[in-house]
């Protein structure tokens, strides 16, 4: 009996094309852009691989800004009343503000220390390490909804000297929504595909056994900005002798979403400001090897001679 095994390759090529306006990271040569294209390899089985993934770009509803605050004095007494001092007054400015709530984080509280130098006749110096003060940390969490309340909330902090913007978290209440229309999607999305299979390949895949896996994934704005350094280094040849001066470069920091050209679909797929990107992705497996039939029946033929035949109605 013959066995034929039918593979499918199938190869997707996605182009990306690049306007005139590109960017200044292009200047940096280390900067690579990843290969645009899906290579997929061919099955070492007979088994059909079929994947959808679904993205969905969320807009936060409710964020989180976390300020550091930092303060010196020579007593506990001393530190600790200057920076309530300092907290309180910029938290009694910030919750007038519509929809705000704060929360003040003890992170550490230690001693400074400073060098005493000891003199000696017939030795070298001693340097001793003395209690100089204390040193005492804070953070201060703000929730608000308006993302262009985060200006005020600077403004007010500067002016207690708390300059140090820690992150900045997001958060929204719709994701479970999200969840389930990105799962039924991907659902309708690998009906369909299963559909393309069956008819390019001209079988059902209805009584093949079948396993399937999912899974999602969240990446928050926080975790995607990147940075690079802006310039165009000078093309004159100088000898290694020669005395140069380099100038300082900026280092620039910009918000990177997920690409959206390796999914099906995607759910909100302009973006304008950092949001909440949620990931899904669901594999189907169909075996396609077919299990050997086994005869529950055996029928003999007693001819009239007395010999038995076994008789094969399968053919």
């Amino acid at each position: 009996m013959k066995k034929i095994i039918i593979v499918i390759l199938a190869t997707f090529l996605s182009q990306v094309t690049f306007g005139q306006v590109s960017g200044n990271i292009n200047y940096q040569s280390q900067v690579r852009f990843p290969d645009q294209n899906i290579n997929i390899s061919t099955p070492s089985t007979t088994d059909i691989f079929i994947s959808i993934k679904g993205l969905a770009n969320i807009k936060a509803d409710s964020y989180v800004a976390i300020f550091s605050v930092t303060q010196v004095g020579k007593t506990t007494e001393e530190v600790n009343e200057l920076i309530d001092k300092r907290l309180s007054q910029a938290e009694s400015q910030i919750k007038l503000k519509k929809g705000t709530e704060t929360y003040i984080d003890m992170i550490s509280f230690v001693p400074v220390y400073e060098y005493e130098v000891e003199k000696k006749l017939f030795s070298k110096k001693s340097y001793n390490e003395i209690p100089k003060g204390f040193e005492l940390k804070k953070n201060i969490h703000i929730k608000y909804s308006d993302p262009n309340q985060l200006n005020d909330f600077i403004s007010i902090l500067s002016n207690q000297e708390i300059y140090d913007l820690v992150r900045v978290d997001y958060f929204s209440s719709t994701i479970e929504n999200i969840k389930k229309e990105l799962t039924n999607k991907a659902k309708i999305a690998l009906q369909e595909k299963v559909k393309n299979y069956e008819a390019i390949l001209g079988v059902s895949f209805a009584t093949n056994e079948k396993r399937i896996i999912d899974g999602f994934k969240m990446m928050l704005p926080v975790e995607m900005y990147k940075s690079y350094e802006s310039y165009n280094s000078s093309s004159l040849n100088l000898k290694k002798s020669a005395n140069v001066n380099n100038a300082e470069k900026t280092t620039t920091l910009y918000y990177q979403p997920i690409i959206d050209k390796e999914f099906d679909f995607v759910i909100n797929p302009t973006i304008l400001e950092p949001v909440i990107q949620v990931m899904y992705e669901i594999k189907l497996v169909v075996n396609r090897e077919k299990k050997p039939t086994v005869n529950e029946k055996e029928y003999i033929l007693i001819t009239p001679s007395g010999e038995m035949k076994n008789i094969n109605l399968n053919k």
